[in-house]
């Protein structure tokens, strides 16, 4: 078990919690019915922010070798997601030009869900991504990938290939990297000269404005503000010249950088914009992080009082989605298969095995018609239209939708 005191940028002790959501297994850990007497591993989920640099992080309790290994997430199984990656992908070559003359490299390639649309413009690609099982998968749908950890070592073996990214794209990776300093300085070595680097992360101001404490499990390392983000990048010479908000994980910020010594780009009005949205908002006041475990604690009361009056009303209960975040919130607010009686998924990857902690079933997503459950809890709250769209039907039997942050809301 390794322990990290200390920031893991500017490595100043951490002292300020910013949320502890007690005790919990690995979100993504998901179990077959045969491990179910088992003891299940579980950690702390204590986040600290430093209050030198401001860099909200996890403790590093398992490592990305054990997390990842055997891997759950798999990208394209959600339209909304694969929609953002096609659209992401046109809005890059219409905007900086990419053509086959270029290399895009992503890291955390996943299954292949966006570099796909890249080699279908005849665009040079290659991913890399830790999990072997997901690996494989965008193997044979084509998609050259190798099976690595990103850092220095990976991208100084590509380099010495000849392989310097034109665009190096990175979607919801950066959180989940413990070596920050190291990941960072790969991404400086790969990139060509002329080069750009985009970074897409869930944006810590909306994480704690919309009360977002579900997104925080082991395998995210770190919540970034762009402030934080900005700093990072600068000190390995990397300018951040453009920003976008942008809607995916109930808020997100996309970044743009280039090499410092790269003029190509002008910095974009967007980066001052951003920058003064969060000293407005107190992401330079220490008290505004350690202010948010109140938040917290009141939502976990409303949520249970959901439950509980559901359960006595005799209401059936049913979870969509076994995404991380659910399993942070029904394991911190201490909800299991007496409130929820199993959880629907489209992934066939999950179907069948039981989730981490609260060991709530997971079946497919044809059980809500059989069993016709007064409630159908979305737990992935970002994919709320997509779902209900897809699962409208329930109200044939006057079924209602349940969203829990970033407070409880009932809707038909």
């Amino acid at each position: 078990m390794i322990l990290t005191l200390n920031c893991r940028f500017c490595n100043e002790p951490l002292t300020n919690i910013f949320a502890d959501l007690g005790i919990s297994p690995l979100s993504n850990r998901f179990l077959k019915k045969e491990m179910l007497g088992e003891t299940e591993k579980k950690y702390p989920l204590c986040v600290h922010v430093c209050d030198n640099c401001f860099l909200v992080q996890l403790s590093e309790f398992e490592t990305p070798e054990n997390i990842f290994e055997d891997y759950a997430y798999f990208s394209s199984y959600s339209i909304t997601w694969l929609q953002h990656a096609e659209n992401y992908v046109n809005m890059m070559i219409e905007k900086f030009g990419f053509n086959e003359k270029n290399l895009v490299i992503e890291i955390a390639s996943n299954d292949g869900y966006l570099l796909q649309f890249f080699k279908g413009k005849n665009i040079p690609i290659l991913g890399v991504e830790p999990a072997a099982n997901i690996a494989k998968v965008a193997k044979e749908k084509g998609i050259p990938t190798i099976t690595k950890f990103f850092g220095v070592n990976t991208a100084n073996e590509l380099r010495e290939e000849g392989k310097l990214a034109d665009l190096i794209v990175g979607n919801n990776v950066l959180a989940h990297v413990p070596n920050l300093n190291d990941f960072v300085k790969g991404l400086k070595i790969l990139l060509e000269p002329n080069g750009i680097i985009t970074m897409e992360f869930p944006h810590l101001l909306q994480l704690i404005q919309q009360n977002q404490f579900d997104t925080i499990y082991h395998e995210h390392f770190s919540y970034f503000s762009f402030l934080v983000v900005q700093k990072i990048f600068s000190s390995y010479q990397l300018t951040v010249f453009d920003v976008d908000e942008i809607s995916t994980h109930g808020g997100s910020l996309r970044i743009y950088a280039r090499h410092e010594e790269n003029k190509n780009y002008e910095i974009s009005k967007n980066v001052k914009k951003i920058l003064q949205k969060e000293i407005e908002f107190g992401l330079t006041d220490i008290s505004t992080y350690i202010n948010f475990q109140n938040q917290i604690n009141q939502t976990k009361k409303n949520i249970r009082e959901f439950f509980v009056s559901a359960k006595e009303a005799h209401k059936k209960i049913v979870g969509y989605g076994a995404a991380a975040k659910g399993n942070t919130l029904l394991n911190f607010c201490e909800l299991g298969k007496d409130f929820v009686e199993f959880i629907v998924d489209r992934s066939p990857h999950k179907q069948g095995l039981f989730l981490p902690g609260s060991h709530i079933p997971v079946k497919s997503v044809s059980n809500l018609q059989e069993v016709k459950p007064d409630y159908v809890v979305i737990l992935p709250w970002n994919l709320k239209d997509e779902i209900v769209m897809q699962t409208n039907y329930i109200k044939n039997w006057g079924g209602k939708f349940v969203i829990l942050i970033p407070k409880v809301q009932i809707f038909s």
